[in-house]
């Protein structure tokens, strides 16, 4: 019994230390006040320089890159975090999915698709050089041209197409989101972050000085970054027509329609779980990149053989 109560004080006493960690939300109140900021900004610190105190895990560092920006130190806001990406974004890839889409119900979800992505982009990007609203205007307005315009065309075609039956028409019309999708999230990426291309991003030693402004490492940032958007939206908005296509044959799902939807919405949530981490592993945040790469003035100014730039998310 004295072990067990033990037990129970050591666990308490850890969900105080987490808890103190991360407020709980309350309405009405910040749920992270400046000093916490402060607080956890010194902690990200300690951590690149290997000075943590005793006693702070991994996973509070972990919880703490999530929330805040690598350059600015600046808490993300949630919806638009990494970490929010699947809650908020799994029910509108349930929109994007929905059979037998009219026109407008197209341009919605491809709207609102774009919009999120756009949000995400900003709030994820290389912010070592200023960006101002007008880059992030032009990018969003020119993913949501894109993406509406692909998803609306190829409906179109496939709608005139005569061979098809009408199964085989629905059965291809719930792949069109995925073109368009990709398509416009490199887009949304270029168009949003071309400033870096023009200005360059800050390149790091191994240390954490800062050796200069590369464009060609701005290159390379938007090149991996575009490569990610493509590949997050493949399982997310391939698998589920494919599944969905099988499960509605089921018994179960022909005599309880009811269900498509709440059993579309599972499919769609375990493929963004798939999908999410296996395209930000692709490449790191902080990526790496040979000084004998970029522009000589940088490879002059540093005995580094690799420096290190933030590559947005």
């Amino acid at each position: 019994m004295a072990d067990t109560a033990t037990t129970a004080s050591a666990a308490a006493a850890s969900a105080a230390n987490a808890s103190s960690d991360a407020p709980p939300f309350q309405l009405g109140k910040p749920r992270f006040q400046q000093r916490r900021l402060r607080e956890a900004v010194q902690l990200l610190e300690d951590y690149k320089h290997g000075t943590l105190r005793p006693g702070v895990t991994n996973e509070q560092v972990t919880v703490w890159e999530a929330i805040l920006h690598p350059d600015t130190n600046e808490k993300i806001f949630m919806p638009f975090r990494m970490s929010g990406y699947i809650p908020f974004g799994t029910p509108i890839v349930v929109g994007l999915l929905l059979p037998n889409q009219t026109l407008a119900s197209t341009v919605f979800w491809q709207w609102l698709n774009q919009s999120h992505n756009a949000c995400v982009n900003y709030a994820n990007r290389n912010a070592t050089k200023p960006s101002p609203v007008s880059k992030f205007i032009q990018g969003y307005l020119g993913a949501v041209i894109s993406a509406v315009s692909i998803a609306v065309g190829l409906n179109v075609l496939v709608q005139k197409a005569n061979k098809f039956t009408p199964a085989t028409r629905l059965l291809i019309q719930r792949f069109v989101p995925f073109p368009a999708v990709a398509s416009a999230n490199i887009c949304n990426v270029v168009l949003m972050r071309y400033g870096e291309l023009e200005e360059g991003i800050d390149v790091l030693d191994s240390d954490g000085n800062l050796v200069g402004s590369s464009k060609i490492a701005a290159r390379h940032a938007l090149l991996e970054t575009a490569l990610t958007r493509v590949v997050l939206p493949m399982p997310i908005l391939v698998l589920p027509p494919i599944v969905m296509s099988m499960l509605e044959k089921t018994s179960l799902l022909q005599a309880r329609p009811r269900l498509l939807l709440p059993v579309q919405s599972l499919v769609c949530l375990a493929a963004f779980g798939l999908a999410l981490p296996l395209a930000i592993s692709l490449f790191p945040q902080m990526s790496e990149i040979e000084t004998s790469q970029l522009e000589p003035e940088i490879a002059q100014a540093t005995s580094s053989r690799t420096v290190v730039y933030n590559k947005g998310l």
